[in-house]
């Protein structure tokens, strides 16, 4: 299975957020794990998707 990776553009205009807040949460220990290689921020979607996971909100407000 191959791992497929993500730049911070491509995760920022999935979530709909600023590249910038991706960086801020970077430099806080905030936000999905990341790879740095040769001054190159990436992310795996894996990684992305756990995230994703761990802070859905599930509501008390079901459909009826």
């Amino acid at each position: 299975m191959e791992t497929r990776h993500i730049n911070p553009f491509q995760l920022a205009r999935r979530w709909g957020i600023n590249p910038r807040t991706l960086q801020n949460w970077r430099c806080k220990d905030k936000g999905p794990a990341y790879l740095k290689i040769g001054g190159h921020i990436m992310y795996r979607e894996n990684d992305v998707e756990q995230y994703e996971a761990e802070h859905h909100v599930h509501t008390n407000n079901a459909s009826k």
